[in-house]
């Protein structure tokens, strides 16, 4: 509901302004490179700007770049650096990471301090760095760092910084609080009903029939070139190996299946499981009294319930694991009785055990001569695992030294295979649904960070094989040449001559319309075949509640004064709406309305939010903040491959 207060509110209390502090420790994280990016005029060790006593290094806002555009490709898997520095990324990027500095030197100053025990309680709360029983790992830890190219040293660091700035913007942002008459008023903005029209002026109507020349469409191809870029292509590589690259395994001998037996002996002794359900007493009389009463014909649990007590279901436990929880009497007790009758009550440490034997699951041991069969197939399988193991690091070694992929494949037997070109979505590019193999999806990720000729191994998905890949085409991203897309550019300059048709179209229609005529009838003063005009009869509240986000030219009609009139235009040149809004609707809320009580503490976290926004100015002003405009640009030209 904040957000439509947002979208439709013009107060500054309806403003607010995301933080995304740790967010940056992700940034750290996903970094592949520290500055190698950084070639020629500008190295890793100049500055960028100083906040405060802070330096920030052309290193660090390569890093953050690049793990900002990592976290962009969990979303978009095909955007590329130009596209993401043409939406403004870096821009957003930089101000982070000055906002942090900021905030980070300004909790120093004033004696905030977060220690070694409270970045490490953060490290061991990261799931990256959990082993596989779900605990910190230190060997997981390390090999992250060393994966990523990162240091304790940086992430240490940047988590301190972060918690420095919870300990100075949430005390500020705690407990605001709204007055109830000012939540009051909002609140019953969303009752309020508007009616009006929306009319839409497309550019295909007015678009020109002629073709461009030469030099217009070159014009409006250096215009709208960021429109037109193409997403990353790579070939992989790859091939497959697995059990039926392996000579058969030796039989296991008689000494081996022998040991195995006299290993596991106890597995292939006789065994007994029972299930039972209990009771525990205080007193032999007790327990003797409900034994009685459940003999004579009464159920364990109705005595329980009867004496105020609760029965419990133990199993299925053998008698050595039953003995350890009570005790040796209770156990030989309840393993003597049969399926279905009530143990004689016997004493351990907590009180006398009245047990119900519920199932009994007896299994006959094995001798040597029985267990064999099993033995040979668990050796065999195992010796097939060892070998295969054992295969793997052998290619594994010759990928680390360097032998080309076709000689390791001939070496195996086996068929190496190339994709077409795709993109970072895994789909083959200029194809709508063509995707790559599905045994390649895991390592799509790796593929798009690797380097031509570097081959890697994983295990493929889904089987126990092995999976042997490289890069051996990279087409970065770049924007399409003029000529292959000759008849894109030409529709694109058609929409986009017929969209400034259409504003001037726009412009006369809003004008007969303040001249007093109606929508409709302004719409057909142009002599073109125009859509007709929507009418919008809403109340916030069910905009509120569509679930669906807001059209631009509803959020506008509930922006506009009553009898009023504006032209928006529509995404991607597609032509322009007018809007006309010709009625409010006051609306009207009570205190005890869930609408207003929802508002109410929304409002209330806004309020906070907004203190926390005055802090981050404040702060800014005070730490002040010194930039190194010609560092920050040389930065984002060798970001964009423009030096």
């Amino acid at each position: 509901m904040i957000q439509f207060f947002r979208r439709f509110f013009q107060s500054k209390i309806g403003i607010v302004v995301s933080l995304a502090f740790l967010g940056l420790i992700a940034f750290a994280f996903a970094a592949s490179d520290m500055s190698g990016n950084l070639t020629g005029s500008v190295s890793g060790d100049d500055r960028v700007a100083v906040v405060g006593d802070e330096k920030i290094n052309t290193a660090d806002l390569v890093t953050a770049a690049n793990s900002a555009l990592s976290n962009a490709r969990q979303q978009d898997p095909t955007i590329s650096m130009p596209t993401f520095l043409a939406q403004g990324g870096f821009e957003d990027v930089l101000d982070q990471l000055l906002e942090r500095a900021s905030i980070a030197e300004f909790g120093r100053k004033y004696g905030l301090r977060a220690g070694e025990n409270l970045v490490n309680s953060q490290i061991i709360m990261i799931p990256a760095f959990r082993g596989a029983d779900g605990n910190f790992s230190q060997e997981a830890y390390t090999q992250f760092l060393s994966q990523q190219g990162l240091t304790d040293k940086l992430i240490r660091s940047d988590i301190g910084s972060g918690l420095l700035a919870q300990q100075v913007l949430r005390p500020a942002e705690f407990g605001g609080r709204i007055p109830e008459k000012f939540a009051l008023r909002y609140a019953s903005l969303l009752k309020e009903r508007r009616q009006g029209s929306i009319a839409v002026v497309p550019s295909s109507v007015f678009a020109p029939t002629t073709d461009p020349s030469d030099k217009q469409l070159k014009s409006f191809y250096d215009e709208t070139r960021n429109n037109y870029i193409r997403p990353e292509r790579r070939v992989i590589r790859y091939f497959t190996f697995g059990s039926e690259q392996l000579n058969a395994p030796q039989a296991p001998t008689n000494v081996e299946i022998a040991a195995r037996f006299e290993e596991n002996r106890a597995e292939y002794a006789p065994s007994e499981r029972r299930t039972i359900t209990q009771l525990i007493v205080p007193t032999r009389q007790a327990a003797t009294a409900i034994s009685d009463q459940v003999k004579a014909g009464g159920s364990l649990e109705a005595a329980a319930n009867q004496a105020g007590l609760q029965t419990a279901k133990v199993g299925p436990i053998a008698r050595s694991e039953y003995a350890s929880q009570t005790s040796s009497a209770v156990a030989a007790s309840a393993f003597a009785a049969k399926r279905g009758a009530i143990a004689v009550p016997a004493q351990s440490g907590l009180g006398f055990h009245i047990v119900r034997v519920d199932s009994i699951d007896k299994k006959e041991g094995r001798n040597l001569q029985q267990a064999t069969p099993a033995i040979i197939a668990s050796l065999t399988e195992e010796k097939r695992r060892q070998a295969l193991s054992d295969l793997a690091a052998r290619v594994e070694d010759q990928v680390d030294d360097g032998v080309a992929l076709v000689d390791i494949g001939q070496e195996l037997g086996v068929k190496l295979i190339s994709t077409k070109p795709v993109t970072g979505a895994g789909l083959v590019y200029g194809t709508a649904q063509e995707r790559v193999p599905e045994l390649l999806g895991p390592t799509l990720q790796t593929a798009f960070q690797m380097d031509e000729g570097e081959p890697q191994l994983a295990l493929a998905q889904g089987t126990d094989d092995f999976l042997v890949f490289e890069v051996t085409d990279i087409e970065p991203s770049t924007a399409a040449p003029m000529a292959e897309i000759k008849d894109a550019l030409v529709a694109g300059w058609k929409l986009s001559e017929g969209s400034k048709l259409a504003k001037a179209a726009a412009d006369r229609i809003m004008k007969r319309i303040a001249e007093g005529a109606t929508i409709t009838a302004a719409m057909r003063g142009e002599k073109k075949a125009l859509p007709s005009a929507d009418s919008i009869n809403l109340s916030r509240e069910q905009l509120a509640t569509s679930g669906q986000q807001v059209p631009a030219p509803l959020a506008l009609m509930f922006s506009m004064a009553q009898g009023s009139t504006k032209r928006l235009e529509a995404p991607q040149n597609a032509g322009w709406f007018v809007v006309r809004l010709d009625e409010i609707e006051a609306g009207t809320i009570s205190k005890d309305d869930p609408l207003f009580i929802r508002a109410k503490l929304q409002l209330d976290q806004t309020v906070g939010q907004e203190y926390g926004e005055q802090l981050r100015s404040a702060i800014d002003q005070e730490m002040g903040v010194e930039r190194n405009e010609s560092a920050i640009e040389a930065v984002r030209k060798q970001l964009a491959g423009e030096s």
